[in-house]
């Protein structure tokens, strides 16, 4: 069970990818009561096709077709070795945070995307950022994150290069292969991950508790 300010899904959701040790109502009662005491939205990380999807279908809960991202996204991952080409420079810009995380970054905000080994990779135009991502290494993987370009530097292929630097950071890091989300609706994200030899591993949704 996760919670952080309302800040990211993930970082606000309770994750089902295992046995909880007790019927699944009961474990569902729990997420409940610990979102009220976090003050957040009562929602589950549910692995599209997993065993746990059908029992919290069961317990009454429905998918939240109102999450913010988009009710269903795809976990891509690939071989960094395949895509990398430069490495990355891990630089805490102000303008990294304004094009990523929007005008009013706060503690959590810092806290969610700061924490642990990770790279803070831009690029800029006249010392303003115009696309930024963010790299998280654990172990042998890096988890990529927060790809944005401005509207007005789109399309001409900044998103590959930062993709491609970034690779080069997490195999300096002794990751060997990334990881990312990326909402289904969001075809061309897709293309560009595809392109760069990434595969689609699973789906997941978001499920809330059903509205009486």
């Amino acid at each position: 069970m996760r919670a952080a300010g309302g800040f990211t899904g993930r970082a606000n959701s309770t994750l089902t990818s295992g046995d909880p040790g007790l019927p699944i109502p009961a474990a569902l009662a729990r997420a409940e009561t610990f979102a009220r005491e976090h003050g957040i939205k009562t929602t589950a990380h549910v692995v599209i096709g997993s065993r746990w999807e059908q029992a919290i279908a069961d317990a009454g809960w429905q998918v939240d077709l109102d999450h913010p991202g988009g009710a269903e996204s795809l976990v891509m991952t690939g071989p960094l070795e395949k895509f990398a080409d430069g490495v990355a420079e891990n630089r805490d810009l102000p303008g990294w945070w304004e094009l990523t995380a929007g005008s009013e970054v706060t503690a959590v905000h810092r806290h969610v995307l700061g924490t642990g080994e990770v790279c803070f990779a831009s690029l800029e135009e006249n010392g303003t950022v115009i696309a930024a991502v963010r790299g998280a290494v654990v172990e042998d993987l890096l988890h990529v994150a927060r790809l944005a370009v401005r509207p007005s530097h789109r399309r001409q292929g900044l998103a590959t290069t930062l993709m491609r630097q970034l690779a080069g950071w997490g195999l300096e890091q002794g990751a060997t292969t990334c990881a990312l989300q990326v909402a289904e609706h969001n075809e061309a994200a897709i293309r560009l991950y595809e392109e760069l030899g990434c595969t689609e591993h699973h789906r997941y949704r978001y499920w809330r508790p059903a509205v009486s």
